[in-house]
């Protein structure tokens, strides 16, 4: 029997982008426009954010604001920690990750796995606020000064932007462009916004629940918000659409957190019968 070829990469930083678009079945009412899944998970790191990791690392490479042997810095919940930690790690620069024990103990983890030297900025009982943000900013401004790095400084960072055109071309080319149109704003631009679909935290957490159960795929509470407000949008526009929406990472990084924690069963111990 021949074997079947496979695809082959020379380098890891080559399996960024290209990754599969996957229809929806069981989740989708027969009402509903048709949407597509792009499964950002088959990302290296399991996350979109590997895209936008890279897409910065090699700006500055090209401008010469970091150069071999460099030192990256970042602050960071940790998904685009965790993709800086495998660029850097794949390239030879050392990297420092500014952090909070808000953020999953499995993002922390895998960024200190990848060799990346990580600060954590302590936050008030686990929550996410504008203090935490400003403090965790401060951090990373000094190690920037002190190591003589590079800052990605992601949330200003418009090169990132062109990593974000390249998975719309993707999506473009995979659909033989039956999408309808939109924007891919990795940096908020609000006239570039037709709607804002608002879904609460809890709404997001359910679909992503069942997005697992019903459709196998693990992902987020981001991608249940996400496919929660293109569901939405399909009830609309009626079953001649086609909507594509972003899975944006795996769920293997949440599973300490009230995403997927209380949902977990309990094993039972073998004990000799059934």
């Amino acid at each position: 029997m021949q074997a079947q070829k496979r695809n082959s990469y020379q380098y890891i930083l080559d399996r960024i982008g290209n990754t599969p678009l996957i229809e929806l079945k069981s989740i989708v009412q027969d009402d509903c426009s048709r949407i597509l899944v792009k499964v950002e998970s088959e990302n290296p790191t399991g996350s979109m954010k590997d895209r936008m990791a890279l897409a910065m690392i090699e700006a500055a490479e090209r401008d010469g604001r970091l150069k071999p042997g460099g030192h990256v810095v970042e602050y960071t919940a940790g998904s685009t920690g965790v993709s800086l930690a495998l660029v850097c790690a794949a390239k030879g620069y050392s990297l420092s990750i500014v952090t909070s024990d808000a953020f999953s103990i499995e993002k922390r983890n895998h960024m200190a796995v990848f060799g990346a030297d990580l600060t954590i900025v302590r936050s008030a009982g686990g929550a996410m606020d504008a203090d935490l943000t400003h403090r965790m900013i401060e951090a990373a401004r000094v190690i920037t000064e002190r190591k003589r790095a590079f800052w990605t400084d992601q949330l200003n960072n418009e090169d990132q932007i062109a990593a974000y055109h390249r998975m719309g071309d993707e999506i473009w080319n995979q659909t033989a462009g039956r999408v309808g149109a939109g924007f891919v704003v990795p940096l908020w631009k609000a006239d570039a916004i037709d709607e804002i679909a608002t879904v609460s935290t809890e709404e997001a957490m359910d679909v992503a629940r069942r997005l697992v159960r019903t459709e196998a795929l693990f992902a987020g509470t981001s991608t249940g918000a996400n496919v929660t407000a293109a569901i939405e949008l399909g009830r609309r526009l009626g079953p001649d659409a086609t909507i594509v929406t972003v899975m944006c990472d795996s769920g293997v990084k949440y599973l300490s957190t009230a995403l997927y924690r209380d949902g977990l069963k309990a094993a039972r111990e073998w004990s000799g019968s059934a």
